[in-house]
């Protein structure tokens, strides 16, 4: 039997990216894309853009300078590019190819348990972030915990049947 958990976040929205400006003249945006590489966004649909979300389909996209430009189906001109600036731009995420072996998405691990490899809990992976040096997993529990996401010396286990991640990590830490 399916985890309930991780069918519950195959429904999630993940954030892809961003609309950083206006192209143009006929409706074009520039596109900050969290993506690798960030063509593969235009993969990605339907787009969900906004707080309140306006589903648009990226009908043709191309790069410009280090970033991209795209043209969304509706939207025609400036003033409508205009009004999606500073929009996420979130992707259902069953639209995301699975992940490859000892990679995860991050959308993936969230609401997992945390616990140490002494079997003691920690609380549950609230959300995750980028560092200079490594990615790092916010765990809330009795208490927020910082814990560096690195592979085989602090996360031993990612157990997605069991709803979990095991770190070496001392809870007093």
């Amino acid at each position: 039997m399916a985890d309930p958990l991780h069918r519950t976040t195959q429904r999630r929205m993940v954030a892809v990216g961003r609309i950083g400006g206006v192209y143009g003249l006929r409706g074009w945006v520039h596109v900050q894309s969290e993506t690798q590489p960030i063509e593969n966004i235009l993969r990605y649909r339907p787009w969900h853009l906004g707080e309140r979300p306006q589903r648009f389909e990226p009908v043709e996209g191309k790069r410009h300078g280090k970033g991209l430009v795209v043209r969304l189906e509706g939207c025609i001109d400036r003033d409508q590019a205009a009004s999606l600036v500073g929009a996420e731009i979130a992707v259902p995420r069953e639209a995301l190819p699975p992940a490859k072996a000892d990679e995860f998405y991050w959308v993936d691990l969230e609401g997992l348990a945390v616990e140490t490899t002494q079997g003691l809990s920690l609380g549950r992976v609230d959300h995750l972030f980028a560092t200079g040096a490594n990615d790092v997993v916010c765990v809330k529990g009795e208490r927020e915990r910082l814990i560096p996401f690195v592979w085989d010396t602090v996360i031993r286990e990612v157990d997605f049947d069991l709803g979990r991640l095991v770190v070496d990590w001392d809870p007093e830490f």
